[in-house]
């Protein structure tokens, strides 16, 4: 996939750590199909360790999640250059599905991502901390290493001798303490292929409004300093139209959602239907999520708990809803929660 051949503008869904997992993925396209997809992000350092094992669940997806990039976060350049080789030639991937092949009756090619994001935004503390994430805006000597080293990793020399460059993105925020564009025209320099923009800084985490304004001025740097890099837009879109408006606005490529799926699984969609969903609608999708859950993670790679924060999304505006999520988020098994769901 190129990402130029993307439609103007074009909708992203999140990465979430816990949530946009391939069950999570797969009920979302569903509903209503976003332009790309993202795994949660997951550590090239554990990827190369011998935790890499614990670690492929997070990058597990099917034909239907596609395309898909993979985002990665960590610390050292070496680890993401060897991580990007093996997503750039499908081996990643590759060994993340064979877990739960998902489309082993199928005869078509090995499914492969369609790219590779560096999370440099994380605001998480103890991430921070550990010099990741929105740790780089402030190491730019470690920030360019990274980056240089993933994009040397995504080039690929194929033996009939065509070169692959597998598209490199970022994913970050407006700064650390206070908005710093200095950084957005560091990264530019790297002519990335996509650049994404979380609406606040470090700092603010997601306790003020994201700052559009301060979007439209980066993307105003792009035009400047990278025209060919597409600029994506995130924080507190809440709806398909609302996106469009502020892509109009501020001149920017792309939207990408993270919350607002949790107000209406159909986030992506021209004319959603959630609001006008009846009772029992919400509670036969909320139970097919819980059935993808069980048949995904047969094996109890992820604790049932993990379906908690996914309850609230369905199991709400109608009466009984409190009640009902009460016994729901109670539920030991999946077969007791999907009994539940069947009497409710």
């Amino acid at each position: 996939m190129s990402l130029t051949d993307l439609p103007k503008p074009f909708f992203v869904l999140a990465p979430m750590d816990d949530v946009t997992d391939t069950v999570f993925r797969r009920v979302v396209d569903e509903c209503a199909v976003p332009d790309i997809y993202f795994t949660e992000f997951v550590n090239v350092d554990g990827l190369q360790s011998s935790g890499r094992k614990n670690l492929l669940k997070k990058l597990q997806f099917t034909a239907q999640e596609r395309p898909i990039i993979a985002q990665i976060w960590g610390k050292n350049p070496e680890n993401y250059y060897k991580t990007a080789q093996q997503i750039a030639d499908g081996s990643l991937a590759q060994e993340a599905n064979a877990l739960n092949n998902h489309d082993k009756n199928t005869k078509q090619k090995p499914l492969n991502f369609a790219g590779i994001d560096l999370n440099m935004g994380c605001p998480d503390k103890k991430i921070v901390k550990n010099g990741c994430c929105a740790a780089f805006i402030n190491d730019r000597k470690l920030a360019g290493e990274v980056i240089e080293a993933t994009q040397k990793g995504a080039s690929i020399n194929k033996s009939n001798g065509r070169q692959i460059f597998l598209p490199v993105s970022v994913k970050t925020r407006l700064g650390f303490n206070e908005i710093d564009y200095t950084w957005h025209e560091f990264l530019l320099g790297y002519n990335l292929d996509m650049l994404t923009v979380h609406g606040r800084t470090k700092k603010q985490m997601s306790k003020v409004p994201a700052n559009w304004d301060a979007l439209g001025r980066i993307r105003k740097l792009r035009d400047n300093f990278a025209s060919e890099t597409l600029i994506v837009g995130n924080g507190d879109v809440m709806s398909r139209s609302q996106g469009v408006e502020l892509t109009q606005q501020y001149g920017l490529d792309g939207i990408m959602i993270g919350r607002g799926v949790f107000s209406d699984p159909y986030v992506f969609s021209k004319k959603s239907p959630w609001l006008n969903m009846s009772k029992q609608d919400r509670i036969d999708l909320y139970k097919k999520h819980v059935e993808l859950f069980a048949s995904t993670w047969n094996n109890r790679e992820r604790p049932i708990q993990t379906l908690n924060k996914f309850c609230k999304i369905y199991i709400n505006h109608f009466d009984g809803a409190k009640e009902l999520r009460e016994k729901l988020m109670n539920a030991k098994t999946t077969q007791e929660l999907l009994g539940l769901l069947i009497k409710a």
